[in-house]
């Protein structure tokens, strides 16, 4: 626990045998109470590994993707009582010994939501971000503060902490089950007005960590830009779409 706040952290993961252990090592257990990992049907060990390491381990039967894997986790945690849930990709990726400092950042009632920025620190590309993928990163970044008014550095991180109020509050469920649902999250938190904080995160491309392909990060990126209009078309009251409906 940190400042008597329950801290969970949630490995959405798929194939991911190789990377895990060494994810698990780096995650500082004396302040993270419970590890939950998702396996979204992997075709390796990770399911079997991830029981040798005493994480509490959930085996979807068939794969239902990216933004449904989350929505798995979210309820764990939620069902746990988590106060601050901490979303890591186990492919080691994203250096878990940031976690103190993210749920430090929301145990001090400063923020809601934190966001692993790989853009604020300068050194994206230098740590093996595909050049596209960071010139995507950058446009549509733009674009969607443009959308919010905002000035985050991205929106498209794979590492984030939020409280259990903001998840309550969030409708999840109602998010695409594939890529966009990290977009979609941060969209909604700017849309409830939940405050928003940023730490610099070092960038590890390697061969093992996990990348979606051009094809869909096209996808994607429409997919953003989609949702960046919708954001504001729903916060003039133009059109509201399920998204932005809570679902109290």
């Amino acid at each position: 626990m940190l400042l008597e706040k329950k801290i969970v952290v949630v490995l959405p993961a798929y194939n991911a045998e190789k990377t895990l252990k060494k994810t698990i090592d780096e995650i500082d257990k004396t302040i993270v109470d419970e590890i939950i990992l998702v396996d979204d049907f992997s075709n390796d060990q990770t399911v079997k590994l991830s029981e040798k390491l005493n994480l509490i381990t959930i085996k979807h039967n068939e794969n239902i993707g990216y933004g449904g894997n989350q929505k798995t986790c979210y309820d764990k945690a939620l069902e746990l009582g988590a106060d601050i849930i901490i979303m890591l990709h186990p492919d080691y990726q994203y250096t878990p010994r940031l976690i103190p400092a993210m749920a430090g950042m929301i145990a001090s009632d400063i923020y809601d939501v934190v966001i692993a920025s790989r853009i604020l620190g300068g050194q994206a590309i230098k740590g093996g971000m595909p050049l596209y993928k960071y010139f995507f990163n950058r446009v549509l970044t733009f674009t969607e503060n443009i959308f919010t008014g905002l000035k985050l550095s991205e929106y498209h991180s794979g590492y984030m902490a939020f409280t259990k109020e903001f998840l309550l509050n969030a409708n999840y469920k109602s998010f695409d089950n594939g890529f966009a649902f990290d977009n979609q999250i941060l969209i909604k938190s700017c849309f409830l007005k939940y405050r928003i904080g940023e730490i610099s995160c070092p960038t590890k491309y390697s061969k093992d960590s996990s990348s979606i392909n051009f094809y869909n990060s096209i996808f994607y990126g429409l997919s953003c830009i989609k949702y960046g209009l919708l954001f504001f078309l729903a916060k003039n009251n133009l059109y509201i779409n399920k998204i932005f409906k809570n679902h109290k």
